[in-house]
C-alpha cells in the first residue's frame, strides 16, 4: 500500500492544483527532447510510462524517444523512479539493479514511495552535481496522485502522460482523470 500516496491525496481537497500538469502528452513518444531549456534533470516513472506495467524494459516503440532522452540528458540526469522497483519493498534492490542494466539508468533507491520521496530526488541530483534546483527537474509520468502531484510539490515541471503504453481500467486512475476533466 502507498501511504504516502494515500495521506497526500487529502491535500487536494484544499489545492486541487497539485495534480495538475505543467505539459500533457498522449504517451512517451510525443515528450519532446529536451523537454525545455531550463530541465537540467528527468525523473521518469516506469510503468505504464516507458514501460508496459510490470515489465523491465523500455517498451518497443519507444525505444528511439529513449535513446534521444538519454542523449540530451546523460549520466546522472536521467532517474527512474518507481513505487515498486528501488523502494524498500525490492528486497536487496534486485529489481532496480535488473532495469538499470536493462535499461542503463539508474534507479532511485528510496524509503517513501511517491509522491512523498521527493527529498530524495532532490538529494540525489545535488549529490551528483546535476542541479540544485527543483525548476530545473522535470517528472515524466502517468499518475496525477502520485508523479504530478509529486512534482508540484517539488516546485518542478510535470509531464503527465496520459495514455500510457496501455489504458488502465484502475479505478484510481479512472478517478484521476475524471478529477482532471472536471478542473480543465
Amino acid at each position: 500500500m502507498n501511504i504516502s500516496g494515500t495521506l497526500n491525496i487529502f491535500k487536494l481537497f484544499y489545492n486541487p492544483s497539485l495534480c495538475k500538469p505543467k505539459l500533457i502528452i498522449p504517451t512517451f513518444n510525443q515528450l519532446p527532447v529536451p523537454i525545455n531549456t531550463k530541465i537540467k534533470a528527468v525523473v521518469l516513472d516506469k510503468d505504464n510510462c516507458f514501460a508496459y506495467p510490470k515489465d523491465d524494459k523500455v517498451w518497443h516503440e519507444y525505444t528511439e524517444k529513449w535513446d534521444s532522452l538519454k542523449k540530451a540528458y546523460p549520466g546522472r540526469a536521467l532517474l527512474i523512479v518507481s513505487n515498486s522497483a528501488g523502494s524498500n519493498e525490492d528486497v536487496g534492490h534486485k529489481e532496480a539493479k535488473h532495469i538499470e542494466d536493462t535499461t542503463g539508468v539508474s534507479v532511485l533507491r528510496h524509503s517513501t514511495k511517491k509522491p512523498g520521496c521527493r527529498e530524495e530526488i532532490l538529494r540525489y541530483f545535488t549529490e551528483h552535481n546535476v542541479t540544485e534546483d527543483p525548476q530545473e527537474i522535470a517528472v515524466v509520468g502517468d499518475r496525477l496522485f502520485t508523479d504530478i502531484m509529486m512534482s508540484n510539490l517539488m516546485r518542478s515541471y510535470g509531464v503527465w502522460v496520459k495514455n500510457g503504453v496501455v489504458e488502465s481500467n484502475n479505478i484510481l486512475v479512472r478517478m484521476e482523470k475524471w478529477i482532471y476533466n472536471r478542473t480543465k
